[in-house]
């Protein structure tokens, strides 16, 4: 019953070094410490983090003396309720910040220490806590209605105990839940060796840039240099990225046929039907609804193709490769963006979410919730994440272009997300599930969109037609990248698993095969696939996490239906605004299904409206754009 937030993760360009005027990525000490962020809101020193992991040991091990009594009346199992949630708040100060100044910089072993100490405390309670829901379980039917009848604050636990319940063929016997419970960090070695060798050991090679300076590709860099008018150094850059991983194919392929083998295991030890059950289980998602991604991805692929065509047209090209989707169409209408200017933009775009929204956002950029420049061993990308009881905080790698700013908006939204959920609801329930974490952070991103097309109308020509280029094809970028390139990434790992879950083997050889056939399906013949591409599997760090992906697809669905509505100031039969009830929805965290809370909020996913509805939009931006190129 450990509480953390969602860890949400997005890959994203940055490149700090060209905010500090030089190729050299700065150390973390030449980074001013206002663009840090402040952890010390969560502990003031290591050395508070060492006490407070010190006292917190103790009473975790002394939870153990709850078992056989948790269940034996009413108080007993209030009194365990409340003493678990106290330590598990705790105990995710503890492994976030412990993580959090890990991801300063990867190289520094002492956090790595304070890292692997929360894991294995958090691996200790997971064990001693272990027996509770057997116990539960194994209770007379009735038992805990008449507890809840009994005792008033245990109606608060009415949804968590029925949750339980639900799961009750999947959770084993005590000693059996102790054993899987132990092999948790085991489970974890995979995505975390994974993690090391491609943030903290693996090099990429030098090469030359537009402006003819050696510039060392990281994957942070190599976005930015995708996006260059420069073909000869983006080609450069996507082989130098993509031949790197292929040097290490076997390795990473063996990483993630083992992450693969984990998801296999435990799915059969607590009896689910196959890896995507156990995965879609907890958030109550029927597998139709996973299904109807990848299907009304390939329904629609046909627009996908016709934008690559369009590109290839645009760009007056013979041959569009792979390293040809980055670069923009047009010129960007806002180059090296100051991050200050940045948070205004975002301000400004996110009015429509209300005063208080604002304010809240505004708060987070004062209080120092975000870590904003590269800099020597820092984690790549960007996350949102923080615990009940800490502030939520923001990584970056922030790099001056106005796509930079939309990974602003989109972390925010995953960070006020948790600040509304966490302000509005008891800690059992504080934490949304991941299926609802992209939501609010893509809605953000249709927000700012639609800000800077509607300020871009109001422009004079050419101006107004160069900036409606650029954003239409920003536009079609997020609907490539997490429309139709999660929806692949979604076919991919099903098709990876049932490989696995038949006993065949899943080879480099395999996976690069798979990767390049599923290239040519979702981009199309106006698509050349390039080689190196087969080995972009090898670069998701998503696929450690099995059947994540197709959130995205969902999040952007159910975002676009919620900026329409609040946008157009759309009421239901109640006379509520959109906006209303998706403040709504913000604040209800896990109060109740995923799917129920999307469709109280106006979105149902189980029906095919939603996804229709971006592909109407999607169609209609198309027809738009055909016309201006």
């Amino acid at each position: 019953m450990t509480h953390f937030s969602n860890f949400v993760f997005k890959v994203v360009g940055a490149d700090a070094a060209a905010r500090t005027g030089g190729g050299k990525v700065p150390e973390r000490g030449d980074i001013a410490e206002k663009y840090k962020w402040n952890l010390e809101d969560i502990y003031p020193s290591v050395q508070a983090w060492e006490e407070a992991f010190a006292a917190l040991s103790p009473r975790i091990d002394a939870l153990a003396s709850f078992q056989g009594k948790a269940s034996s009346s009413a108080d007993a199992l209030l009194a365990f309720l409340r003493e678990e949630e106290a330590l598990s708040k705790e105990l995710g100060r503890l492994y976030v910040y412990a993580n959090m100044k890990s991801h300063e910089d990867l190289r520094v072993t002492r956090y790595q220490e304070l890292t692997d100490k929360a894991e294995n405390l958090s691996m200790r309670h997971s064990a001693v806590t272990s027996f509770f829901r057997p116990e539960i379980l194994s209770m007379p039917d009735g038992g805990l209605e008449k507890f809840i009848s009994e005792k008033e604050e245990l109606k608060l636990y009415e949804f968590y105990f029925s949750e339980m319940l639900r799961e009750k063929e999947h959770v084993l016997g005590h000693r059996e839940e102790e054993l899987l419970a132990q092999t948790h960090e085991i489970g974890g070695v995979a995505q975390n060796a994974f993690t090391m060798l491609t943030d903290a050991d693996m090099k990429f090679p030098t090469i030359t840039d537009e402006n003819g300076q050696d510039v060392e590709l990281t994957e942070e860099r190599y976005y930015k240099l995708s996006r260059g008018k420069d073909r000869n150094v983006r080609k450069a850059a996507f082989e130098g990225i993509h031949n790197t991983y292929g040097a290490y194919r076997n390795a990473i392929g063996t990483l993630y046929a083992g992450s693969v083998k984990g998801d296999i295991f435990y799915s059969k030890a607590r009896k689910y039907a196959d890896s995507l059950d156990a995965a879609l289980f907890p958030d109550n998602v029927p597998e139709t609804v996973y299904d109807n991604v990848v299907r009304t991805a390939g329904a629609h692929v046909s627009l996908q193709h016709e934008c690559l065509a369009l590109r290839k047209r645009a760009l007056g090209l013979d041959e569009l490769h792979m390293y040809d989707l980055n670069v923009p169409l047009s010129e960007e209408p806002m180059n090296d963006v100051p991050y200050e200017d940045a948070l205004e933009m975002v301000a400004e775009a996110l009015a429509p979410l209300g005063p208080d929204y604002v304010a809240d956002l505004k708060r987070g950029f004062s209080e120092r919730w975000i870590d904003v420049y590269e800099n020597q061993g820092k984690k790549k990308g960007a996350y949102s994440w923080g615990s009940y009881g800490t502030r939520p905080y923001v990584l970056l790698n922030y790099n001056g272009t106005l796509r930079d700013v939309f990974t602003i908006a989109h972390e925010m939204g995953h960070s006020l997300h948790s600040w509304y959920a966490h302000g509005a609801q008891p800690q059992i329930y504080a934490d949304y599930t991941i299926l609802l974490a992209e939501v609010a952070s893509t809605t953000n991103e249709a927000l700012l969109l639609e800000y800077l097309l509607r300020k871009s109308a109001a422009k004079p020509e050419p101006e107004r037609t160069a900036e409606r280029k650029w954003l239409l094809t920003y536009y079609f970028d997020m609907v490539r990248t997490t429309f139709f390139r999660q929806s692949m990434f979604a076919e991919y790992e099903r098709e990876t698993h049932r490989r696995a879950e038949g006993g065949e083997a899943l080879t480099p050889e395999w996976l690069c095969d798979l990767w390049g056939k599923l290239c040519a399906k979702y981009h199309g013949p106006a698509m050349t696939i390039d080689e190196p591409i087969r080995m972009e599997w090898a670069r998701i760090p998503h696929f450690y996490t099995a059947f994540y992906v197709y959130k995205y697809v969902t999040g952007f669905t159910a975002a676009g239906a919620f900026s329409k509505a609040i946008l157009n100031e759309d009421r239901d039969s109640l006379g509520a605004l959109a906006r209303e009830r998706y403040l709504t929805f913000l604040k209800s965290g896990s109060r109740d299904f995923s799917l129920e809370i999307l469709k109280n909020a106006g979105v149902d996913l189980r029906t095919p409206k939603p996804f229709e509805q971006a592909m109407t939009t999607f169609r209609e931006k198309l027809n738009e754009a055909k016309s201006l190129f």
